[in-house]
């Protein structure tokens, strides 16, 4: 299957980069929005590019490369009634939520900020740059991909 590439959002003070740079490899767990699950439940493969957005910030914007290390596997978070992502409609033996594994690539020099984003010329279809997109996983065209790394590799 050819590769594809996804932007997964993160509040920096439930788990950051940082935590990902220091982890090396975590779970992507408590997606609790039905579309954001879908891509991670039926899309998501191995080696897919992820785009580590951190969100819920003064400046909100990409902070680094991941990729998925590991397809969509039932989200056990759902049944932890002590996890705050427990959903009691959700049981093992018919699982609502799906998580992946992402693994860290590289951080980027800078944070690339959603209003650089909205200013690429590009980037205009980004779901992230789109007003009032919530969406905490969503799908990055081969090209928006591109477009990224490069402007990665001019940053200081």
């Amino acid at each position: 299957m050819k590769r594809q590439y996804w932007l997964m959002k993160s509040e920096p003070s439930a788990y950051s980069f940082d935590d990902l740079a220091r982890d090396k490899v975590t779970c992507w767990d408590g997606v609790r929005n039905y579309q954001a699950r879908n891509f991670m439940r039926d899309n998501m493969q191995v080696e897919d590019g992820v785009l580590f957005y951190h969100s819920n910030m003064t400046i909100p914007g990409i902070a680094g490369e991941a990729k998925v290390t590991r397809a969509s596997y039932p989200d056990y978070t759902a049944w932890d009634t002590h996890d705050p992502h427990y959903d009691p409609k959700s049981c093992s033996d018919r699982p609502t939520w799906f998580m992946v594994d992402v693994q860290f690539v590289r951080e980027f020099p800078a944070l690339v900020t959603l209003p650089q984003l909205k200013e690429i010329p590009g980037l205009e279809g980004m779901e992230v740059v789109k007003r009032g997109s919530r969406l905490s996983v969503s799908p990055v065209s081969p090209a928006e991909w591109k477009i990224i790394i490069n402007l990665t590799k001019k940053l200081t």
